[in-house]
């Protein structure tokens, strides 16, 4: 199964799309294998990290500008070098093995869409793999 979701991102964060994981895991019916959420943009990606204190993904936001400023020498002509190195960090993608119709996550876990290079319209996909 392969499922398209949009997402408005006003602001450099970290959405929690979790729950588009789960809806996506229970509308496929299988009950075991794997969900890949996958995103096709350049400047945006998609990483699994705690959910429960926001203040984490404040922390994350913060370390990945320290770790990835903007620099004078950067040449790339729409001037989001930083959200494009960000992105290769973080990655386009995750997997969440499937067990019992439901992700298999920690208790703190949760899936975010991860937006670099705001304002911007963004796409996801959701595809359920069913297992053996």
């Amino acid at each position: 199964m392969f499922f398209e979701y949009h997402i408005s991102a006003p602001r450099a964060d970290f959405y929690d799309i979790t729950s588009k994981v789960r809806e996506t895991i229970a509308k496929s019916g299988i009950t075991d294998g794997i969900a890949v959420v996958y995103c096709p943009h350049t400047t945006a990606g998609i990483t699994i990290n705690e959910n429960a204190d926001p203040d984490v993904v404040r922390d994350l936001l913060i370390g990945l500008d320290k770790a990835f400023p903007d620099r004078a020498e950067f040449r790339h002509a729409e001037g989001n070098s930083s959200a494009h190195l960000k992105t290769s960090a973080v990655g386009s993608s995750a997997t969440i093995i499937v067990n019992g119709s439901k992700p298999v996550l920690g208790t703190w876990q949760g899936v975010y869409f991860c937006e670099f290079d705001p304002p911007r319209e963004r796409t996801f996909f959701v595809k359920v793999v069913r297992g053996e």
